[in-house]
């Protein structure tokens, strides 16, 4: 499945009652519809689609281009999903809400399905994995705030993240599913949706920065107190010539120190590399303590955050060449063209097969006719 992109700008006020009423009730036969016909795990999957949630939201009645599609839709989902009737479930988010799936996952799941205490603990590793991953392991600038997971009685899930970036107002959403995840640290995601591709960003779960997250291990396994020397020799070449980032550097080695300097003599713009100023050393310490066997453990601990992340793929970088992916993982836009900046998907295709299995399902849901007409329309 591709990754794909769109805008979602940063909308304000709440989508009227009358809406959220017809919303529930229209979701609610288009997704029995869909489940009678091809099951619990392909709905999930199609949820798994940036541009099929996308459409879902548009044939719902929300605005297209809204980051509060994603909130809106989902929400709605939640009151239109019956474990009974679809056999699927729902929990967290927006907000403070987002953080009660460590509860709500067990209650519903021994409620509806008697999961084993296998598949619901597997349930909670992913739901925190995805939100540790999206918030640590990528680096781009949106801060989660919107967290959900769907989930049925064989525990298959599929979840649906969104952060947002505080300064250009825009918001990127995250997807994930169960049969496409084979890992949690190495492109994991079925697709990221955001306005555009930002320049160096920290994507850990690239297949590039696999080496760098050997040695990121290696070194948070190691004697805390060689780290803690590797991030002072490099913090000190920082302040040694007034920065706060490696912006320009020439790879000459120091005979004594045996790290790389900054050259400002030379122009080439390598990547913007910024050491966080404050790390958490007694974390390390127990980061030691626990010893970690592989990247995704090490991700997995408590209290590993971005600046964690960050500090161990610079010096994985720069002390040990181990290059990290500076690249954006959002890989397809939506073109802007018209003189009103309507979009038009590159994925033109997959859009107009999501709008055609749409168009299909609403046809066979048990909904009014005045409903379903508009449905089509939209």
């Amino acid at each position: 499945m591709k990754t794909s992109a769109i805008n979602l700008p940063l909308h304000t006020g709440h989508a009227p009652q009358y809406l959220i009423r017809r919303m529930i009730r229209l979701s609610h036969a288009i997704s029995k519809v869909i489940i009678d016909e091809y099951g619990q795990q392909e709905f999930l999957r199609r949820l798994s689609d940036p541009l099929w949630f996308q459409a879902l939201g548009c044939v719902l009645g929300f605005d297209w281009h809204s980051s509060g599609l994603t909130t809106v839709v989902t929400g709605v989902l939640n009151q239109a999903l019956s474990a009974d009737v679809h056999g699927i479930s729902v929990a967290g988010g927006k907000g403070k809400k987002s953080t009660t799936t460590k509860d709500d996952i067990p209650k519903l799941a021994e409620k509806h399905y008697n999961l084993s205490s296998i598949k619901i603990n597997d349930l909670l590793y992913a739901s925190r994995m995805a939100a540790k991953v999206d918030n640590a392991a990528i680096q781009d600038g949106y801060s989660l705030y919107h967290h959900v997971i769907l989930f049925d009685q064989h525990g298959d899930w599929t979840i649906i993240q969104q952060g947002m970036n505080p300064i250009n107002r825009m918001a990127r959403r995250y997807h994930w599913i169960s049969d496409n995840c084979k890992s949690f640290i190495v492109e994991p995601h079925s697709g990221i949706i955001s306005n555009y591709k930002s320049a160096n960003i920290l994507n850990m779960t690239s297949i590039d920065s696999t080496d760098n997250q050997r040695i990121s291990l290696d070194l948070s396994t190691g004697n805390s107190d060689n780290l803690r020397s590797c991030v002072s020799k490099v913090t000190s070449v920082l302040a040694s010539i007034g920065r706060h980032t490696l912006d320009k550097w020439f790879a000459s080695e120091n005979p004594i120190s045996g790290i790389k300097h900054i050259s400002d003599s030379n122009n080439i713009l390598i990547e913007h590399y910024e050491m966080p100023r404050k790390l958490d050393w007694n974390l390390f310490k127990r980061i030691y303590d626990i010893h970690p066997e592989n990247y995704e453990q090490l991700i997995s601990i408590h209290g590993v955050g971005p600046a964690t992340v960050r500090a161990l793929s610079l010096i994985g970088e720069l002390i040990y060449g181990t290059k990290a992916s500076w690249q954006d993982p959002v890989k397809y836009n939506f073109a802007h063209g018209g003189k009103d900046g309507v979009p038009y998907p590159v994925a033109r295709e997959v859009y107009d097969k999501s709008i055609k299995y749409l168009s299909s399902a609403i046809e066979g849901a048990e909904i009014q006719r005045i409903d379903r007409i508009q449905a089509l329309k939209n």
